[in-house]
């Protein structure tokens, strides 16, 4: 038997435009983490692939696939990191995300505000180039632990793009969390589906999450711009990275787009969806 499809009320327009503006006051003072996904980048119409699905297209121009890693951007590296190398897997991302993605509205913005944290789940560097006027913030990036030698989930860079460590990450303002790598500074990327395995087998216990990111967590309300949450990896990372912080958390959503896992998932972690296309929303929380 099916299981019955999920059931969620969504705040419509115009209760979830006014718990918008409310939240929109709480990321200037600091409380609300806000957590960009692909989606919002995509905005600017940059000429990198924004979606695992595009991801996994763009492997499939460059490397005949197996029917199996086809559609599936972790799966499609995984393939190459086999056959070929893991500098080979690098190298195409590097490739895949060589064109510089211009900062949209909300990345100027956020990087105005001098917030405690900022996460971004997707690889380009438009969150950076936003915060390139300052040098008051840092960010900390996922790596791959494939071939390193070392016991690190994670680097540290400061605004220049040279390496840091976690007792200067502590003194930065501003921390830039991007939990899959980026292009920028240093090319490091989650992408394989090996990459994963290791991450998801400490993930429960919060090993690969930097304890800085912990600490600027707790009792902050997370919002979720721009993501989708069609992939149980996506899903996973959110919940872990949201965890032991301060709930109910936020997601601005299109209705009509999603599927019964991400209902589900929003109802399991008690996500509140607002039904906001995500140009207007941006608008709301840039004013």
């Amino acid at each position: 038997m099916n299981a019955p499809f999920p059931h969620l009320d969504f705040a419509n327009s115009p209760d979830a435009e006014a718990q918008l503006a409310a939240l929109a006051a709480r990321l200037r003072a600091g409380s609300v983490v806000p957590y960009l996904g692909p989606g919002v980048a995509a905005l600017s119409e940059p000429a990198v692939p924004m979606a695992p699905e595009a991801l996994a297209a763009f492997f499939a121009t460059k490397v005949a696939l197996p029917r199996r890693a086809k559609g599936n951007a972790w799966a499609s590296a995984q393939h190459i990191e086999s056959m070929k190398h893991r500098s080979t897997v690098t190298a195409l991302m590097g490739e895949a995300f060589a064109a510089p993605v211009a900062p949209t509205a909300l990345h100027h913005y956020l990087a105005t505000l001098r917030l405690p944290m900022i996460v971004d789940a997707w690889y380009d560097g438009a969150m950076r180039t936003a915060l390139a006027g300052r040098d008051d913030w840092g960010e900390v990036q996922g790596i791959t632990r494939a071939g390193i030698g070392e016991d690190r989930w994670y680097r540290f860079y400061d605004a220049t793009g040279a390496e840091s460590d976690r007792a200067t990450a502590a003194t930065w303002p501003t921390l830039l969390y991007k939990p899959h790598g980026s292009v920028v500074p240093a090319k490091n990327f989650l992408i394989s589906d090996a990459d994963y395995v290791e991450v998801l087998t400490e993930i429960d216990i919060q090993t690969p999450i930097p304890d800085v990111v912990k600490d600027r967590r707790t009792e902050r309300t997370f919002l979720f711009i721009g993501c989708r949450f069609n992939d149980q990896l996506l899903r996973t990372y959110a919940r872990q990275v949201s965890k032991r912080s301060g709930a109910p958390h936020h997601v601005i959503v299109e209705p009509d787009t999603l599927s019964k896992n991400e209902l589900r998932f929003f109802i399991a972690q008690g996500l509140n969806p607002l039904a906001i296309p995500l140009a207007r929303a941006i608008e709301i929380l840039c004013n």
